[in-house]
This record gives structure tokens, C-alpha cells and sequence, in this order.
């Protein structure tokens, strides 16, 4: 039985929820007046500030890769958690919500306030509400789901194996 990698969850994670969460991005901004290429430019501004919103396509390229980097970086500290943690892994929409909230504070607590994103961080009811449900349920779950799906098996495909040197895994939890 092939063994569920947990780099490839990881990415898959990672990937589906930034996917998510970027289409809900867009899809916000869209109604609100602004193209696809704001949202992207308005996330290289993390790296670039002011001067991401006089960019081209390039600034795009690189909002679209900063978004998607993050992206996998959350879904790997989801799973060193829940690797170290495995309550993470039994309850996906749970813990999906708790770390959409712990991402959401996180990166609008930290890690904009610590970038070169030129605009202070605000907290307006509604785009509030719309980006924490976005980070709980559109870009935290499908980590959740994903990551954690690949560490049960792996840590339940580990449960029946043997080591040579230690004996059967199943005495181990």
C-alpha cells in the first residue's frame, strides 16, 4: 500500500486553499469595482509597497506567487502542528475554523504590519467578517482536510509496520 505523502498534501493543501481564497479575493474586489490585477498588485505591495501599484505584469506574476508561497507555508506549519498534535487531525472543519482564525489574526496583526504593505491595517465590518469566514472556511479547511487526511494515513499505515530495530510500531502511539 503506497504511503500518502505528506509534502504532497502539503502542497495540494496549501495550493486548493490559496486558490480558494484568492478567487473569494477577486471575486470581492470585482464587486467592489477593482480588477484581478489590484488584488495581485495589493499583495506584492507586502514586498514592494507603493510602488507595486505602478507595476505590470510582472508585479502580478509576483503577487500571485507571494500569495501562493504563503499559502504552502501555512499548510506546512498545519502540519507540523497537527504531526505534533493529533487532535488536529480528527476534526477538519473544527480545526479548520480555529486555524482560518489563527491565520486571519496572524496576518493582519503580523505579518502586514511587518511587511512593506503601505496601507494601515483596518478592520471594516464587513470586509472583515467576508475575509475571516474566507480564511476559516475557504483557505483554512481545505488544509485541514488535506494535510490532515495524509497524516492519519501515514500515521496509521506506521501503527502496523515493523522496525527492525524497535520492534512493531503498534506498541508505540
Amino acid at each position: 500500500m503506497r504511503r500518502p505523502s505528506i509534502i504532497g498534501a502539503i502542497l495540494v493543501g496549501g495550493l486548493i486553499g490559496g486558490a480558494l481564497d484568492l478567487l473569494f479575493a477577486v471575486s470581492f474586489a470585482g464587486y467592489n469595482g477593482a480588477a484581478p490585477t489590484k488584488v495581485f498588485q495589493t499583495i506584492a505591495s507586502g514586498i514592494l509597497g507603493n510602488a507595486a501599484f505602478s507595476g505590470g505584469n510582472w508585479v502580478s506574476a509576483l503577487g500571485l506567487a507571494c500569495h501562493f508561497g504563503l499559502s504552502v507555508l501555512w499548510a506546512t506549519i498545519f502540519a507540523v502542528a497537527a504531526w505534533q498534535l493529533p487532535a488536529l487531525t480528527r476534526r477538519p472543519l473544527l480545526v479548520g475554523i480555529g486555524f482560518g482564525l489563527v491565520v486571519f489574526i496572524c496576518m493582519r496583526l503580523v505579518v502586514l504590519p511587518l511587511s512593506a504593505y503601505p496601507r494601515p491595517v483596518t478592520f471594516k465590518p464587513l470586509a472583515t467578517a467576508l475575509d475571516l469566514l474566507s480564511h476559516m472556511l475557504l483557505f483554512a479547511t481545505p488544509i485541514a482536510v488535506v494535510v490532515g487526511r495524509a497524516i492519519r494515513a501515514r500515521k496509521r499505515n506506521n501503527l502496523f509496520s515493523t522496525n527492525p530495530h524497535r520492534g512493531p510500531a503498534y506498541f508505540k502511539r
